[in-house]
């Protein structure tokens, strides 16, 4: 079998585009995850409502009297914050793909072929008075044998290489951040 011909029945449409069909899935579950955290983590089970997080904590307060003597007084401030603000939100990005092919492929193909040819003759001769006698023998023989034998080793490797990066946030997001940072709070605790 001719080298050329069995590199040109390899299917590489499937060994190329297999491993990027994947990557592009592998991007698009990725896409599919980062949905799924912001719904579930992010807003309450109606999902319409941000996942807003309480904090407690003591903040010094200053007051000043008609007499001008300043006070600080210790004041509960209760913060609440959306919880979408303080998590990294994974979106990851595949980078870069590599595919890497390797094609050997050894073919040896021996043939032999011998013959040989034989002819031996013989000659018988009598003579006489008056009678005589010739006798005559011969023998032809060929012989042909022929073998040929053939060895083809077959060896493919595939390696794929991907890098992935925690990627910039969309604009959509992003926005969706900042309006959420503006929904911010901190009031005194009444208790």
């Amino acid at each position: 079998m001719a080298i050329g011909k069995e590199l040109s029945s390899i299917d590489f449409q499937s060994m190329i585009g297999g491993p990027l069909d994947a990557v592009v899935r592998a991007q698009a579950q990725s896409a599919q995850t980062s949905v799924d955290f912001i719904k579930a983590v992010g807003f309450d089970e109606d999902g319409n409502t941000p996942t807003m997080v309480t904090f407690s904590y003591m903040k010094p307060v200053e007051t000043t009297d008609a007499q001008g003597a300043v006070t600080v007084t210790p004041t509960k401030y209760d913060l609440t914050v959306p919880i979408l603000t303080m998590l990294p939100i994974p979106f990851i990005r595949v980078e870069e793909t590599t595919i890497d092919f390797n094609a050997k492929i050894n073919s040896v193909q021996e043939s032999s072929t011998t013959s040989s040819h034989d002819l031996n003759t013989k000659l018988n001769l009598k003579q006489g008075w008056g009678t005589g006698s010739v006798k005559l023998s011969a023998s032809y023989s060929y012989k042909k044998s022929s073998s040929s034998s053939s060895k083809i080793e077959r060896t493919y490797s595939l390696q794929i290489h991907v890098r992935a990066v925690q990627d910039e946030l969309p604009a959509g997001t992003e926005k969706l951040l900042g309006i959420l940072e503006n929904a911010i709070q901190e009031t005194p605790n009444a208790g």
